[in-house]
């Protein structure tokens, strides 16, 4: 039986290269979601920093039940949007995650020699406004829906 909702997971640099206990800005995520759901207006986005804006206060059990919990979601869902300005070892893992489960896996990244990037994706957009641009004139419905 197929599924009446499409379901797309936002991954993304958080961490990044990060030496200390710090996040990069993660100010895209909206910006994703808002494009997703103007174009999937069925569609149910999960974006895990909604839920976790704490976590680099967590304790290492609840850190790695949280990572291990999204990592298991993005072979789940239908979309993986993966934005990867820069490497990420935690994105990478989510696209493979993904990619491995056959699921679609759309990148939004200038990284398009990095092989994470490009052998992992089905598409890739080289920023955000190439994103927004694929989702207003109808090339991201096109590509997730066939």
């Amino acid at each position: 039986m197929k599924k009446s909702k499409l379901t797309f997971f936002i991954a993304g640099i958080m961490q990044g290269s990060h030496i200390t206990a710090e996040m990069h800005d993660q100010d895209y995520r909206t910006l994703i979601k808002d494009a997703l759901q103007a174009c999937f207006v069925q569609g149910e986005v999960y974006d895990p920093w909604e839920d976790h804006k704490e976590s680099l206060n967590y304790k290492d059990n609840e850190g790695r039940d949280v990572f291990m919990n999204h990592n298991s979601m993005c072979g789940e869902v239908d979309v993986l949007i993966a934005y990867v300005p820069k490497a990420s070892m935690g994105t990478a893992i989510e696209m493979w995650e993904a990619y491995r489960n056959g699921k679609i896996v759309i990148t939004i990244s200038p990284l398009v020699e990095n092989w994470s990037v490009k052998f992992l994706s089905n598409v890739i957009y080289r920023d955000l406004a190439e994103f927004k641009k694929a989702a207003r004139n109808g090339e991201l419905n096109k590509l997730v829906r066939g």
